[in-house]
């Protein structure tokens, strides 16, 4: 058996793709802050000014948002998957927000137009709007203990119940959030209107218009465009069947040509369902007969938890895709695989794989760590596969039994110096980020630890 060299994954120069994307966002941020300050007309007041430096800054984030949620395919590898740029998407969207505090207090224009007002009411209203929105299904994740307790008591409530229904599921915050682009248009427009400096400045001018212009040419490309140029392939649902009390696989059967992918990605899923069509990312568990493909749905929200009620055998489906790029070929050849939870899917399609192509032999040294309260539901299948696969190590974890699973655990069970070690991780967001900090501090590459986001939406 021949085994790989060692490998960091896909860079530039040394830097890995997905730390490009990142990296130009913030070295541009940087940049057009300090080109906004420099290029401060003579006799602009310094306070005014810098309030309307950070309102082109929001600008600025809030296009590179719109930009990164474009679908278009060259953003994918430059961020290290489509799922790293919906999370820079968020933060870009998040700071954004926070920068027009400080250029409300600030960026007052006595001059201002009546109209330009009132294009700042509406832009700020709905942009805080959708930020709050989004951010409410993470509160747990942001708040310290004392006060989730707090929240929970609120929550419990007939007002912030009311308050709930009103706002309804993911279907309906997706709906709002498609007008992101009008309240950025409404933004830009109220700067073009009454920022002060760009009467004395017009490369500051121009500069705010190519900024502003290209996350709206972006936008009006993803609402009225991509759908003609995405591909999207016809499937129906062969089989729904449950795994656990909350944990439910679909398999999908094509009535067309197949969806090409990789083990390890995911797809966005159009299922028609007895509530009508309901979309959402999906890990790609694995290949199905006649060019199938499976997903496992775990009850995470008010879609997924429905999900097996409301899908039957027969309903159609649209499988669009495939995006990610959580691919154990990218690691060296040492890797621990960990996977907690519905983290497990995208490590089972890599299994399937191998098990389904007769031929097929995993060439890297693996440890694979499965986390479960409980246990797992698929045990049986990946120690069946393991046993054809020499290289590959299982250790199943059951947190009832055994306890948690912990790095200083996992690193006493991987024989190899940690520089030539390759991590790639699925679970629940907090674990993960606790794995990652004590990887590195244990002397594993930050390049070689790899991670999927399967909360983003």
């Amino acid at each position: 058996m021949t085994k790989r060299g060692t490998t960091t994954g896909d860079a530039f120069l040394g830097v890995p793709f997905r730390w490009l994307g990142p990296g130009a966002v913030v070295v541009l941020a940087v940049a057009y802050g300090i080109f906004w300050y420099v290029a401060r007309p003579a006799g602009e007041p310094v306070l005014r000014h810098v309030g309307q430096l950070f309102g082109g800054e929001s600008v600025l984030l809030y296009s590179i948002a719109l930009v990164l949620v474009s679908t278009l395919p060259h953003v994918e590898p430059a961020f290290g998957g489509i799922d790293h740029a919906a999370i820079w998407h968020r933060r870009a969207a998040v700071t954004a927000t926070i920068l027009l505090l400080p250029h409300i207090e600030l960026a007052s224009n006595p001059e201002a137009t009546s109209v330009g007002k009132t294009l700042a009411v509406v832009a700020i209203s709905g942009l805080a709007a959708l930020v709050v929105w989004a951010v409410l299904p993470r509160w747990r994740t942001m708040l310290p203990g004392p006060a989730r307790r707090v929240v929970i008591a609120v929550l419990a409530t007939k007002a912030s119940q009311l308050v709930a229904r009103f706002l309804g599921g993911y279907e309906r915050w997706r709906g709002f959030h498609r007008l992101t682009g009008l309240f950025v248009a409404a933004g830009f427009l109220h700067g073009l209107l009454d920022a002060s400096a760009f009467e004395a400045a017009p490369a500051l001018r121009w500069s705010y218009v190519a900024v502003g212009g290209t996350g709206l040419a972006f936008y009006t490309y993803r609402e009225l465009l991509a759908r003609h140029f995405l591909p999207h392939h016809d499937y129906q649902v062969a089989g729904v069947r449950p795994v656990t009390a909350d944990l439910v696989e679909v398999a999908l059967r094509p009535l067309g040509r197949p969806l090409a992918f990789k083990p390890g990605q995911f797809a966005m899923v159009y299922l028609e369902t007895a509530e009508g069509w309901q979309r959402h990312p999906f890990s790609i568990s694995g290949p199905a007969r006649e060019g199938g493909i499976s997903i496992t749905v775990k009850a995470l929200g008010d879609h997924t938890t429905r999900l097996p009620d409301v899908v039957q055998p027969g309903m159609p489906a649209v499988v669009g895709g495939p995006y990610g790029r959580f691919d154990r070929h990218r690691g060296t050849a040492h890797q621990v695989w960990i996977a907690g939870g519905v983290g497990i899917t995208p490590f089972l399609s890599w299994l399937r794989s191998l098990d389904s192509e007769p031929d097929a032999e995993l060439q890297e040294d693996v440890h694979f760590f499965v986390t479960s309260a409980g246990p797992s539901p698929f045990a049986d299948e990946i120690t069946a596969i393991a046993g054809h696969h020499p290289w590959l190590s299982v250790h199943l974890v059951d947190t009832e039994a055994d306890g948690r699973l912990t790095p200083d655990a996992v690193m006493a069970a991987v024989d190899t110096e940690p520089r030539r070690l390759s991590v790639f991780m699925g679970g629940p967001d907090a674990m993960l980020r606790q794995f990652r900090k004590a990887f590195q501090a244990a002397g594993v590459r930050r390049a070689n630890i790899h991670r999927e986001y399967f909360q983003w939406r």
